[in-house]
């Protein structure tokens, strides 16, 4: 209603109901209640749209959160078991078993979690267990849990030195002997007869390989050495559908430009759906002296992609790999 129609209105009122009516109409041009539909309208179909695609970048931020509750938990373990460190060799047994517990309870309800070749682990000695890196390696998470419940043992891990570097994670990569992968002092682990495990992608894998599961290794020959030097197996491992949980846009231009240039691995990640996740484990490859460590460098990465080949259905898809959640079916052929 326009300004001189307000006022007509105004001016020809009979009643006081008929008053109260043009003033509300006058307050309603005025304060564009009519356009405040139209504005709502549009921003509802805007939530319609965005919300399933800010899930899916949420979701990541959900394990972070998960991690960091680990480590608040540590802490508080910390604090209550101070005095009794002195007596006690094992002092983070219990809270490496309880977080291994609850680890291995998430893998189980978010994605059915199963390992296959467990019993290729040994209960006692060295190995050098080498895996394909995803996005986010939760599988590897689950796989560390596994081995502390199943094998009462922990598995020392080779991670990135920007792991390191983030805030309130020291408490965690030393309770779960995380290094940071020197090879002196890798060999040094294996050779005190821990389970020791890498990804010879890394970070590099985790942004660059895709739902096609490339490994992204190079020339990488460093794991190589350290388990010649340890005189001690290797063995192979895989998850399927771990780029299905997860997934990288470190693959788009503009981000690995940032990687190559930088060695910023900032590619953002989203995900977190529930598939279905399988590690599988192969045979050992057993040490070898008359081995080098290129040769062996290629061995391990022709052991990892059978794997691949063996179990991962390529291109990976989040939709079939949702529905196995529903069947056995490790590989549609």
């Amino acid at each position: 209603m326009s300004d001189s129609g307000n006022q007509s209105c105004l001016m020809g009122a009979q009643d006081t109901f008929s008053f109260l009516m043009c003033v509300f109409h006058a307050w309603e041009a005025w304060a564009g209640i009519g356009q405040l539909e139209d504005y709502l309208s549009v921003l509802e179909y805007l939530l319609w749209v965005f919300t399933p695609l800010a899930v899916v970048f949420i979701l990541p931020f959900i394990i972070v959160i998960l991690i960091y509750l680990s480590i608040l938990f540590l802490h508080v373990y910390k604090r209550k078991n101070q005095l009794r460190e002195a007596y006690c060799n094992n002092l983070w047994d219990g809270a490496r078993k309880t977080l291994a517990t609850l680890w291995d309870g998430h893998g189980a309800i978010w994605h059915g979690y199963e390992i296959h070749g467990m019993e290729k682990i040994p209960d006692e000695g060295a190995a050098l267990i080498v895996y394909y890196h995803g996005a986010i390696p939760i599988d590897y998470y689950y796989f560390l849990a596994n081995v502390i419940i199943q094998k009462g043992r922990p598995c020392h891990s080779v991670a990135d030195h920007l792991l390191f570097k983030i805030p309130g994670f020291k408490l965690l990569l030393e309770v779960f002997s995380v290094i940071h992968g020197p090879q002196e002092e890798c060999v040094r682990a294996l050779r005190s007869g821990h389970l020791l495990g890498i990804s010879p992608g890394g970070v590099r894998e985790a942004l660059l390989s895709d739902e096609t599961y490339p490994l992204v290794w190079g020339k990488r020959t460093g794991f190589a050495q350290v388990a010649i030097d340890s005189q001690v197996p290797v063995i192979p491992m895989f998850t399927q559908n771990v780029r299905e949980g997860f997934r990288s846009l470190g693959t788009l231009r503009f981000f690995r430009w940032l990687y190559e240039r930088f060695r910023l691995p900032i590619a953002p990640v989203y995900g977190g759906f529930p598939v279905k996740f399988r590690t599988f484990l192969g045979d050992p490859i057993p040490y070898d002296s008359n081995v080098n460590a290129a040769e062996l460098a290629d061995k391990v990465q022709q052991a990892v992609q059978s794997l691949i080949d063996q179990h991962q259905q390529i291109p990976g898809n989040i939709l079939r790999a949702l529905m196995e959640r529903f069947h056995r079916k490790h590989k549609s052929g």
